[in-house]
């Protein structure tokens, strides 16, 4: 890179959304974020019908019904097999995607969905709550890959102007997959007693249609040449994914990440945590993966179907109006693809946390006047979308997006299974805690979730940066005076100048 390149940061040529870029997008996404936001609610609407198959299962073998603490620690363990499967996904992605690749890896996680979609699909003909027990955990492990895997897939393949839309595509087809299986959970779709089979094993498609078509698609050029040392295989990659053959400019830019990493190697987790250089990336996406699952967002999911009947939601209408809120999930996750280039990463975490702080007060407030005064109920209800909406523009997707920028490339599978694994505990402990949170301090549980999102909001707003339409070394750069080291640009040291500011 010449002096005019470096300091004088000429008009460059800005990425497009190429045929061969959106569909590699789309297909990952389906294949394999789908699956994560699919079985999250998947087993909520048949829950019933479930535990009435257990309960049945036992009466054949035992002769005898179940007794309701074992049917309750059965179920508990239906429900929690998943997120812990997750936690395990994670401690595999960096193995994997150094020694497959980002789409090697997406290709292979295809068995932790297709085994465990038979298993659960033939569970009752087989007769045995075990296997989906066991089921659950193995998908568990296929979301805890994919929602590492993908987002530091796309985010390696995508331009630097377009690395946040496509960052938050995968967060968006999550919500698209809970919304799935909401709608399929409704009971006149296949939520009853004879469906709950096929809705459990149907997570298998998506996996089946990745498994043919992702083949046909580039592997990650950053993957390809810092990793494997293929320049040749890169380029190539490069020319299809941006649609024209002139591709000097980035693979200048990654043969440089590669010079200023060669003293490094490839980092292990344990090579992460010693790295002063990393040291506040590493804090900031265990802080913002914290606050992310617990601020209280499957505690609102959890608590909306009680709020909902409050309010005066007949039973039998509450489906829909869960349906209703997965809806506006999606149509929020849809306008965060397209204002996280123009708003920036930074200003959607601080909006995000913002409101779902404000809506977890406001709705501690309304749950405890609820019996008290006619229209609180509907002023929970308010509070609950409110909600939804602040954590679908920032706290969601945009995690995601930011670990994948502020690492480069020897470290980025190192700190996706650190945040991978902070993601998943923290989703298994809130869904641990919250039933006894929820028992003993009732709706005042919301007030420890408003504490922790105005923490985190503090946080990003002293610490995290602005990362948007920054290569990941200009990136690196700008942590570099926090962190109280040098970034070596080839032989020569950067300057203050060039570090930027940070946040």
């Amino acid at each position: 890179m010449d002096e005019k390149e470096t300091w004088g940061k000429p008009v460059e040529r800005r990425g497009r959304l190429t045929a061969v870029l959106a569909l590699a997008t789309l297909i990952s996404a389906f294949g394999s974020s789908f699956q994560y936001g699919y079985n999250v609610a998947v087993i909520n609407s048949p829950a019933p019908f479930m535990q009435q198959f257990y309960n049945t299962t036992y009466v054949e073998r035992y002769g005898q019904p179940m007794e309701e603490n074992f049917l309750t620690l059965l179920w508990s363990l239906s429900v929690s097999m998943y997120p812990l499967g997750g936690f395990f996904g994670s401690l595999m992605v960096a193995p994997l995607v150094n020694k497959l690749g980002r789409k090697g890896t997406l290709l292979f996680n295809n068995v932790f969905s297709i085994v465990p979609a038979v298993m659960m699909g033939v569970s009752e003909i087989a007769k045995s709550y075990e296997i989906v027990i066991v089921a659950r955990f193995i998908v568990g492990i296929c979301a805890g890959l994919s929602s590492n895997v993908v987002p530091m897939y796309l985010g390696e393949l995508a331009p630097k102007n377009l690395r946040g839309a496509l960052g938050i595509i995968p967060q968006l087809f999550i919500t698209i997959g809970i919304l799935c299986a909401q709608v399929l959970g409704i009971r006149h779709i296949l939520g009853n007693s004879t469906g709950w089979t096929l809705m459990l094993g149907l997570t298998g498609i998506p996996a089946v249609l990745e498994l043919l078509l992702l083949p046909f698609f580039p592997e990650s050029p950053r993957y390809m040449l810092i990793q494997r040392g293929d320049e040749e295989t890169a380029q190539r990659a490069l020319q299809r994914l941006r649609g024209w053959e002139d591709v000097e400019e980035e693979l200048s830019e990654m043969r440089l990440e590669d010079q200023s990493e060669k003293a490094e190697g490839r980092l292990s987790v344990l090579n992460l945590l010693s790295q002063p250089s990393l040291r506040w990336q590493l804090v900031s996406i265990v802080v913002m993966n914290m606050g992310q699952q617990l601020s209280g967002v499957n505690a609102i999911y959890y608590y909306a179907d009680s709020i909902y009947a409050s309010a005066g939601v007949k039973q039998n209408d509450i489906q829909y109006v869960t349906v209703g809120t997965g809806a506006v999930n999606v149509f929020m996750t849809i306008a965060a693809v397209f204002i996280v280039e123009a708003s920036g990463r930074r200003l959607l975490l601080l909006i995000g946390f913002g409101i779902c702080c404000t809506a977890c007060v406001l709705l501690t407030a309304a749950l405890s006047l609820q019996n008290s005064v006619f229209w609180m109920p509907y002023i929970s209800i308010i509070c609950v979308i409110i909600y939804v909406v602040g954590h679908a523009i920032g706290p969601s997707p945009i995690p995601y997006v930011v670990t994948t920028e502020m690492f480069r490339q020897s470290a980025r599978p190192a700190a996706f299974m650190v945040a991978g694994s902070v993601h998943w505990l923290s989703n298994f402990t809130v869904g641990l805690v919250f039933p006894f949170m929820e028992r003993g301090l009732g709706p005042y549980s919301f007030i420890i979730f408003s504490i922790i999102c105005l923490l985190t909001l503090v946080y990003i707003w002293l610490v995290v940066p602005e990362t948007k339409s920054k290569t990941f070394l200009e990136i690196c750069q700008m942590f570099a005076s926090r962190n109280n080291v040098e970034i070596k640009l080839g032989n020569r040291p950067v300057c203050s100048e060039e570090r930027g500011e940070l946040g």
